[in-house]
């Protein structure tokens, strides 16, 4: 049976996602659910679609991704179930969807149509959990929906690379737990722009010199420990979803600060890298 996973800005406070749960479980009792992130931060679907983007590759083809993100049931904001390099997605027509995949080339899209047979006010504990549990007994996305052609398209934020390449300039798009900052710049776009030159990135005042492969790459190890610089250092490094991120090493929000609070920056605040 199909992995069904689930991605909401719920948090774990209240009662909705041990109610979704449930729900699942009263219909596949052998069913194996997956929490992807609770944590999204409020109708965030710039915030939900880094997360979902970087996540659901790694679970086996064929899974079923609920998205409750900015999910009531509007005239404008539809609800639809998409198959999208062999995995489903049931989420609202609201944008996320399309900024899951750098090339989005679904290979179907249906609007969700069994409204009329649910009395709900929750739609992803009702309408979104009988699309899963459809899906994952092998049933087809036409018996939920019609087909549709395309859905609403969100470019998101893209990184601007100025005349003559000699600057890329980006911005925030997620802020982690540790309160590092994820920018829209790609390793990919740095090395086609940049082309092995000496580079500067700037973000408000912090300044960085050097782009690392790991967080401890920041750090001398040959330098004795009480005498190294290391708890606290500022760093840049490609995370492992291959985008420029701004670091602290070993950062507490909750103690410290991360660099989020260090650096005074927040969402799509702007960084750039100037080229020599």
């Amino acid at each position: 049976m199909p992995i069904i996973t689930l991605t909401t800005d719920f948090g774990v406070k209240d009662h909705f996602v041990a109610a979704v749960k449930g729900a699942i479980y009263s219909e596949l009792p052998q069913a194996t659910i997956v929490d992807i992130s609770h944590e999204i931060s409020p109708f965030h679907i710039t915030e939900a679609a880094y997360i979902i983007q970087n996540a659901y590759k790694s679970f086996p083809k064929g899974s079923i991704h609920i998205i409750g993100i900015d999910s009531e049931l509007t005239p404008e904001n539809k609800h639809i179930a998409v198959k999208l390099d062999e995995h489903y997605f049931i989420c609202a027509n609201n944008g996320l969807i399309s900024m899951i995949a750098s090339a989005f080339k679904p290979e179907k899209i249906v609007e969700i149509n069994i409204h009329d047979k649910i009395n709900t006010n929750f739609p992803v504990l009702d309408v979104f959990v009988a699309v899963a549990c459809h899906i994952a007994r092998g049933g087809t996305l036409e018996v939920v929906g019609k087909v549709i052609e395309a859905v609403k398209m969100i470019k998101g934020i893209t990184p601007i690379v100025n005349v003559g390449d000699k600057q890329i300039v980006g911005n925030v798009v997620y802020i982690d737990n540790y309160g590092n900052l994820i920018t829209n710049i790609t390793r990919k776009q740095f090395e086609e722009v940049g082309k092995g030159r000496q580079f500067t990135i700037k973000a408000r005042s912090a300044v960085f010199k050097n782009i690392y492969d790991r967080y401890s790459d920041a750090i001398n190890f040959t330098v004795e420990k009480s005498k190294r610089e290391e708890d606290g250092k500022k760093l840049a490094i490609f995370n492992s979803s291959g985008y420029l991120e701004l670091a602290i090493y070993k950062s507490n929000p909750k103690t410290v600060g991360g660099a989020a609070s260090l650096f005074g920056l927040s969402y799509r605040d702007t960084v750039s890298i100037t080229f020599e």
